[in-house]
């Protein structure tokens, strides 16, 4: 058990200059005694870093905050302003703006309220936790979802969020650098309609040139319930040589709910995402690097390769699917397959929520299917007074987001011709 007095100094009026700590709370006068006299400061001072404090990260950070191998994984290093991964993750402000972060969309959730109730003392106690290696996880929430499909969801409990969010906050942009451009999930400035624009800018140039484009499209089967946390580990070892964050991203990988020993990280944590993006960014270089496909595309598990030459796809589908069982422990599903992208002789290409041609895009059917069914329930609802028009169109909002990238006029003036309309009892 670690000893109270190795925690960051905490107490002291914030007028008592040197001999004021981390969180300044009049520490002589009683807890019910609220005043003015409150302040904070760094835990560790920078220029201390170099001695290595108790607590402090004993890594060399200017070389060692991502692993040295540029050769092999064309890492740019970082530049040595940017500090010691672990030091920064555990950096007061970033896990203050971590939990301002993690509260938006949920400013009425009782765990969150609880948490910013004690917003500092949760802070701090959090900052101690991970410098002196006392942070452990709670248990996991687990539901499931329905829609597009069912899945299991694992949620880790605010405070837990709170710490993926303060290392999602370091590493993703180190880890972001290293991405190739037509990786497009969870990354800023990307997203579903930047990468069905992409794939159909692929088939625009494919049919232009050749006047003829097929596709091989790929998913991997249970992506996230299959990751291999080994091969995980060695990838994470590879670029990251700051060893207490190592051992911290280890913790919550080995702390993940899975279906078996070692496989399976969870649906629902926000450091899943970048696990999930490091993954397979090795599928990535191989794709781009060594099989030399320039129109490839991916976004978290699916992926696709435009091509004129369908020999050549079912070459590249053999050298893949080689790749994953034995590079990364993966298999891609029974959907994956390669076919001619056209109106005539051929149809669209499948791939984030659209039905893509090299003239248009058009909403999946299942997409349209689940929007009729919702829409018949709201008329309904609205019909007996249950939901203002307000509501509805608050529920729909996203739905017509995502069809305004699509070819989709017709369909919506169909959709919303009959109007809503109230039946009052006489």
């Amino acid at each position: 058990m670690i000893t109270r007095n190795r925690f960051p100094q905490r107490g002291g009026n914030w007028n008592n200059g040197s001999n004021a700590g981390l969180g300044n709370l009049n520490l002589n006068n009683s807890r019910s005694n609220a005043n003015s006299n409150i302040g904070f400061r760094p835990a560790l001072d920078k220029n201390a870093r170099n001695n290595h404090p108790m607590g402090c990260c004993q890594c060399n950070y200017e070389k060692d905050a991502i692993a040295p191998a540029i050769a092999e994984t064309r890492i740019k290093p970082i530049d040595a302003s940017s500090g010691c991964t672990f030091e920064e993750t555990y950096n007061f402000e970033n896990i203050l703006n971590a939990a301002y972060q993690c509260r938006k969309g949920k400013t009425k959730a009782s765990a969150t309220l609880n948490f910013f109730n004690y917003l500092e003392e949760n802070v701090i106690q959090i900052q101690n936790e991970l410098m002196w290696d006392m942070y452990k996880m709670s248990p996991y929430h687990h539901f499931y979802v329905f829609e597009p499909k069912r899945r299991l969801i694992s949620a880790p409990h605010f405070k837990d969020r709170v710490v993926h969010r303060a290392i999602y906050n370091i590493i993703e942009p180190l880890f972001d650098r290293q991405y190739i451009y037509d990786s497009y999930a969870c990354r800023t400035g990307k997203g579903t309609h930047r990468g069905a624009d992409r794939a159909q800018y692929f088939i625009k140039k494919v049919e232009a040139k050749h006047g003829k484009a097929y596709a091989f499209k790929a998913d991997i089967s249970r992506y996230f319930s299959s990751v291999d946390h080994a091969i995980l580990k060695s990838i994470l070892r590879a670029k990251i040589q700051c060893a207490r964050t190592q051992e911290l991203l280890f913790y919550i990988i080995d702390n993940s709910p899975s279906d078996g020993l070692g496989v399976g990280i969870p649906l629902g944590n926000l450091t899943s995402q970048i696990f999930a993006n490091i993954y397979l960014n090795e599928l990535d270089r191989f794709c781009k690097h060594q099989l030399k496909a320039k129109n490839y595309v991916r976004y978290m598990d699916d992926f696709i390769i435009i091509h004129h030459d369908k020999a050549q796809l079912h070459q590249w589908r053999r050298d893949i699917e080689k790749f994953l069982h034995q590079q990364l422990r993966l298999n891609t599903n029974s959907k994956t397959q390669i076919f001619p992208v056209a109106k005539n002789n051929g149809r669209g290409l499948d791939f984030l929520g659209y039905r893509i041609y090299s003239t248009h895009k058009l909403l999946r059917k299942c997409s349209v299917k689940r929007i009729k069914t919702k829409l018949k329930k709201y008329h309904k609802l609205y019909a007996k007074g249950r939901v203002q028009l307000s509501d509805i169109n608050q529920n729909i909002q996203s739905w017509l987001g995502h069809a305004s990238h699509a070819d989709a006029h017709n369909l919506k003036c169909m959709l919303f011709r009959e109007p809503f309309r109230r039946i009052y009892n006489v």
